[in-house]
């Protein structure tokens, strides 16, 4: 976070308590296997309006190995930067390793996150109080006109694919927009989550686990009233600071990265508890799983690694360092698994690394502070948000 940030996200947390109630109502195509039947899952009754899954056991059987919807198979193979210091998004050509264009970004743009039906891809602008979203046509690269939205420094999807979640993390609050006109239909403030942050749904979409990210617990909400079910204060270190939570490809587990307690907790299927810890390096912030649903990449920002899981065992198996050091932030795989695509937040460039054996392939200058960077297309049928989380 940048230092400006910082102030201003204290000065909100000061003034929390003086909020009235009424702010928080709360490269070749493979084949898709054939879905289940209308109304079946291998995960039980979905949430209502939510895509049933086409091979039992796996969240992320539809984002396998160059598995692309139609509708983003002809989309310019480009990869986007946002660049918090900078204000812009560098754009790279995946087959050059090139910069190739640069455009604003917003005011200290953070993600640039697929949007639902995978049509538009967004940059969350975050800067209070003029951030927004600024939207990139896909087929072409190119942005479109910003739109003034409340701190906007992640953006996720309800299942059903009705509502954008604007994670307004300076004032604590989950705001809800219309798809359609962009308009705000619900707000909801959780006091209690200083910093709340990243999230993910369980297999059937009815959980959301959130991260608190400068208080050191997890929010375990009702997805469809919003309602806190529980809540975790994390046990590895006093001053916790847990960052990308992801559902494991089996819905069996939710991982989540915390940077001051240097590895990823481990939950239950529904965040009834926590069920472990797997230390993997200093500064752990982001998770990534290979196409074929076997291995989670877990990217170690102050160390300068990226620590690889077996999903089978929750263990990890190896670790990839950055030779001549760097600062592994947020990113995406390409279409076929073969590359891992970073951001190197402290060093202002951007990392390949070859996921058959970690071996860097290029390291590419970009813009200030490069953040939550996402390469384009990826495979899958629709996006929960993030840089990645595409089922």
């Amino acid at each position: 976070m940048m230092s400006q940030r910082i102030i201003a996200l204290a000065v909100l947390f000061l003034s929390a308590s003086a909020c009235t109630a009424a702010e928080g109502d709360r490269q070749q195509q493979q084949p898709m296997s054939p879905p289940p039947p209308p109304g079946e899952s291998p995960f039980g009754p979905l949430v209502a309006g939510m895509p049933t899954y086409p091979r039992p056991g796996d969240v992320y059987a539809a984002a396998g190995p160059n598995m692309l919807a139609e509708q983003v198979r002809n989309d310019r193979a480009l990869v986007y930067v946002p660049n918090t210091k900078s204000n812009d998004v560098s754009v790279i050509d995946p087959k050059t390793y090139k910069v190739i264009d640069t455009f604003p970004g917003g005011p200290e743009p953070q993600h640039v996150v697929p949007s639902y039906d995978l049509r538009t891809l967004y940059v969350a602008s975050s800067q209070i109080p003029d951030g927004g979203l600024v939207p990139i046509d896909p087929r072409i690269g190119k942005p479109g006109k910003f739109r003034l939205l409340e701190d906007v420094y992640n953006l996720y999807f309800t299942p059903d694919g009705k509502q954008a979640i604007v994670v307004a993390e300076a004032y604590q609050r989950l705001d809800f927009y219309d798809l359609g006109t962009w308009q705000r239909v619900r707000s909801v403030r959780f006091p209690e989550c200083e910093g709340i942050n990243h999230m993910d749904y369980s297999a059937d979409g009815k959980i959301m686990l959130f991260s608190c990210e400068f208080a050191n617990r997890m929010l375990v909400l009702d997805a469809l009233s919003l309602d806190k079910l529980r809540e975790f204060t994390l046990t590895e270190t006093p001053d916790g600071m847990p960052q990308d939570t992801r559902l494991t490809p089996d819905g069996q587990h939710f991982l989540v990265a915390d940077m001051h307690a240097h590895g990823v907790y481990v939950f239950d299927a529904h965040a009834t508890r926590q069920t472990g810890f797997i230390p993997t390096g200093r500064g752990a912030h982001g998770i990534y799983f290979s196409r074929d649903s076997k291995l989670a990449y877990i990217t170690n920002r102050d160390a300068g690694s990226i620590a690889v899981l077996d999903l089978a065992t929750l263990k990890p198996t190896t670790t990839w360092r950055i030779p001549g050091g760097g600062s592994p932030d947020m990113g995406a795989l390409s279409a076929d698994g073969t590359t891992l695509w970073l951001s190197g937040r402290y060093h202002d460039e951007v990392y390949v690394i070859r996921t058959r054996d970690g071996k860097l392939l290029a390291r590419i200058p970009v813009g200030a502070g490069p953040h939550g960077l996402t390469i384009w297309p990826q495979p899958g049928r629709y996006s929960l948000g993030h840089t990645a989380n595409i089922r």
